[in-house]
């Protein structure tokens, strides 16, 4: 049986209903940075950010060596038009990987005999509490460290009005929860397919 993290537990121990108890408990593991999603979002984000410079550095005349010839011909609401789409690009770029750092630390999972839970002490507090039986499909990346996705994993990318999902696992609130980055993925997978198939077994024999 997966191990039960003792930070993890204690944190979330205040949201137990009567009866349950927790079969397992963990945290994001800090050391993961990189993801699948990256092969796309990497060179997006790049791409991204390099137009939003380079369109800023032509209204503001830096294109030529330092030359600033045309900078003052420039109208102001072209210099500023680009200033978020400087700041989107970089934080695409690199400061979503801060922020996913900021919320590992904050968030906490557990597994009980009755639900799955998650807890993030971010900017506001968040919790996502799913009960067993009413758990869809898993869907499982990596089997040592790995990610966990309580219905279907969205993409990232996709055509006009397709479902998906944000740049980051490790934001609790989209339309699929998510334990992301925790340590033996597949034996927690294999606790939470068990634990549903023993609360929808209890489900129709209450019913």
């Amino acid at each position: 049986m997966p191990n039960i993290d003792p930070v993890a537990a204690l944190k979330l121990q205040p949201e137990l209903l009567s009866g349950e108890s927790i079969y397992w408990s963990g945290m994001p593991n800090p050391g993961r940075i990189f993801h699948s999603d990256d092969w796309a979002l990497i060179p997006f984000s790049l791409l991204w950010g390099g137009f939003a410079i380079f369109w800023e550095a032509s209204v503001l005349g830096y294109l030529n060596f330092g030359s600033k010839s045309s900078a003052h011909s420039a109208p102001s609401f072209f210099v500023l038009w680009g200033i978020p789409f400087i700041l989107y690009g970089q934080y695409m770029i690199w400061g979503r990987f801060i922020v996913d750092g900021w919320l590992k630390r904050r968030t906490f999972y557990a597994v009980t005999n009755r639900r799955v839970l998650i807890f993030q002490e971010g900017w506001k507090a968040k919790r996502r509490l799913i009960f067993l039986e009413s758990l869809p499909e898993i869907s499982r990346e990596g089997t040592t460290t790995g990610t966990l996705w309580l219905g279907p994993k969205l993409p990232t990318f996709g055509s006009r009005g397709s479902r998906l999902r944000g740049m980051s696992r490790f934001y609790v609130g989209d339309s699929v929860p998510v334990l992301a980055d925790i340590a033996d993925a597949e034996g927690v997978e294999r606790l939470i397919l068990d634990l549903r198939e023993k609360s929808r077994s209890a489900f129709v024999q209450n019913s």
